[in-house]
C-alpha cells in the first residue's frame, strides 16, 4: 500500500471522514528538499509546498498508508489545477507521494501524476 505525507487538511479528521470515509492513522515524518508557502484558492488561503532541493529546508506532517483508490480519492481531493502529487523520500526514509504546488519542476526527476 502507498504511503501519503500530509502538512494541511489532509490531517483533520473531518476531512479524512468526507475523503476516505475513514479516519486514517499516521505517524510525524518531515518532508525535506521542500519549503511550505501559502495559496489563495477562490478567496481562502491554502498551504502548499514548493520543491527546493535544499535537504536542510523540512516541513512537518504526517505520513499515512493508504489504499490506492483511496489514493484516487486524494487525487479528487486535492485537484489537479493547483497540486501535483509527487514521489518524495522522507526524512524518515519511506517512499510517499506528496501534494506539491502545481510548477515546473525545473527538469528534475520527479515523480508527477
Amino acid at each position: 500500500m502507498p504511503f501519503l505525507f500530509s502538512y494541511g487538511t489532509l490531517q483533520k479528521e473531518d476531512v479524512q471522514l468526507s475523503t476516505f470515509g475513514r479516519s486514517l492513522k499516521g505517524t510525524r515524518d518531515e518532508l525535506t528538499g521542500f519549503e511550505l508557502s501559502a495559496i489563495t484558492i477562490e478567496g481562502t488561503r491554502y498551504a502548499t509546498v514548493t520543491f527546493t532541493g535544499n535537504p536542510d529546508i523540512r516541513v512537518p506532517g504526517v505520513v499515512f498508508e493508504v489504499t490506492d483508490s483511496e489514493l484516487a480519492k486524494a487525487d479528487e481531493y486535492e485537484g489537479e489545477f493547483y497540486y501535483k502529487r509527487v514521489s518524495t523520500t522522507l526524512a524518515s526514509g519511506k517512499q510517499a507521494w506528496v501534494y506539491a504546488r502545481n510548477q515546473d519542476f525545473g527538469g528534475l526527476k520527479l515523480t508527477v501524476t
